[in-house]
């Protein structure tokens, strides 16, 4: 038997709030953990780290992301990846929708 994930239209899937960000695991498994994130305007996640690789992916809006020392700007269609314990950040210019891919 195959199971899979099929979401048609990503950016529906975290419709950002008006204030505040929110935050959904689409999918989980012994690799990987993908969760969908929905930025409101102004919104900021501080600099952090991931004991895991992770790559970011920007289905929705504009954004700056920290990443180490530097500063990076973000829109539809921007890919980012992130090595283990990268510091990094980000900051919502326009309300967001970002997928986050965590790698086991």
């Amino acid at each position: 038997m195959t199971t899979y994930t099929h979401i048609l239209d990503l950016a529906k899937e975290a419709e950002p709030p008006a204030d505040g960000i929110l935050s959904r695991t689409i999918h989980q498994d012994d690799r990987i953990k993908a969760v969908i994130f929905g930025f409101g305007q102004g919104q900021e996640l501080s600099e952090h780290t991931a004991a895991k690789p992770a790559m970011l992916f920007f289905v929705k809006g504009e954004a700056t992301v920290g990443l180490g020392g530097d500063a990076q700007e973000a829109q539809a269609g921007t890919w980012v990846h992130m090595p283990a314990n990268l510091k990094h950040s980000i900051k919502a210019k326009t309300p967001v929708v970002m997928l986050l891919v965590l790698l086991k």
